[in-house]
């Protein structure tokens, strides 16, 4: 990717002439199926620049209340699109079917908002993949009422080698998708948005007005190009690699792991029961070498990701063993 990046032919994004971007957005285009695609700073940007282009300013957006965008994303949706989050309760990454309709406005009335969006997440950010009829569900809903349904799809790729599909058989069911680059594909920088043309040229704009037009992009598209020609094949050795460090991590006296929520290449896990001090442990890890989280409800997370070997989990779970254990 560096070597891509120094050979990379650049030009002035904002201006649209940066021919590596333009081959970025087309490629990832393509792999989503959708008409259009715009290169973005980050997860959390291509999420807000869509509820940002999506609704009107006061209208209200339906998704549940573990999601990305509510947990966080820095209340974004207030001030960048200012629109009001009208949350469901969340069981792994799913909400109810008809709590979804019941929510929806569906007379106009002096006192209610508009329904603007209905957001989704898939892989969701608690390391579980969501069915795909589940999500071809709510899409049925949103065009019923002709809401749009976006997809947080940061891990979209994890998801469709945990689904065994192509993306585009998740992607079917949205009208706009985010997706990160510097996640599971490993580029340094960067992520997309993708929809229809005419939802692309206005997200352009709005791209611009947020910060986010870019000049010479091309040095970090050319690894994004990379990132999607190269790494979702390779994302299933970093799900087995999950599934043998929590496996490994379970044998632990006083950790916890939620193994039924290893779906992708996330691992949670919580060490309460040992009595030890989260933050004390996250800094003996760093002192090893090992980057973890501390604890957020509870829970610590590990992520295995390209260049994580079997050797390296085994050196993970000896040293959790023998801080754990006080030696």
């Amino acid at each position: 990717m560096r070597e891509a990046m120094v050979r990379a032919e650049v030009g002035d994004d904002v201006y649209g002439d940066d021919p590596t971007v333009k081959e970025l957005e087309e490629l990832a285009a393509r792999v989503v199926g959708k008409e259009a695609a715009l290169f973005v700073p980050s997860g959390t940007f291509g999420n807000q620049l869509a509820l940002f282009t999506h609704c009107l300013r006061g209208s209200e957006v339906i998704l549940g209340d573990d999601c990305h965008i509510v947990q966080h994303e820095v209340g974004a949706a207030s001030v960048i699109a200012g629109v009001q989050l009208r949350t469901l309760p969340g069981h792994k990454g799913e909400f109810s079917l008809s709590e979804i309709e019941n929510k929806i406005r569906k007379e106009e009335d002096i006192h209610y908002p508009a329904t603007g969006l209905i957001e989704i997440e898939n892989a969701h950010s608690g390391g579980r993949v969501i069915s795909l009829n589940w999500m071809r569900d709510v899409y049925g809903i949103g065009e019923k009422y002709r809401i749009p349904v976006h997809l947080d799809g940061a891990r979209l790729f994890n998801a469709a080698a945990y689904l065994h599909v192509d993306v585009k058989e998740i992607t079917r069911f949205c009208d706009s998708v985010m997706f990160c680059l510097s996640k599971g594909l490993c580029a340094p920088v960067g992520s997309l948005l993708a929809g229809r043309q005419d939802f692309i040229d206005r997200a352009r704009k709005k791209r611009k007005l947020m910060g986010g037009g870019l000049r010479q992009a091309g040095f970090l598209a050319a690894a994004g190009i990379l990132a999607l020609e190269k790494m979702p094949h390779r994302l299933k050795e970093d799900h087995e690699n999950a599934l043998f460090l929590g496996e490994q991590l379970a044998r632990i006296p006083g950790i916890h792991v939620k193994s039924e929520d290893i779906q992708i290449n996330m691992v949670f896990f919580s060490i309460r029961d040992s009595g030890r001090d989260d933050l004390a442990l996250v800094a003996q890890l760093k002192e090893r070498g090992i980057k973890a989280s501390s604890a957020e409800g509870g829970l610590m997370r590990f992520v295995t990701h390209y260049g994580v070997t079997k050797d390296d989990i085994r050196y993970v779970v000896d040293t959790m063993r023998h801080l754990l254990a006080g030696s």
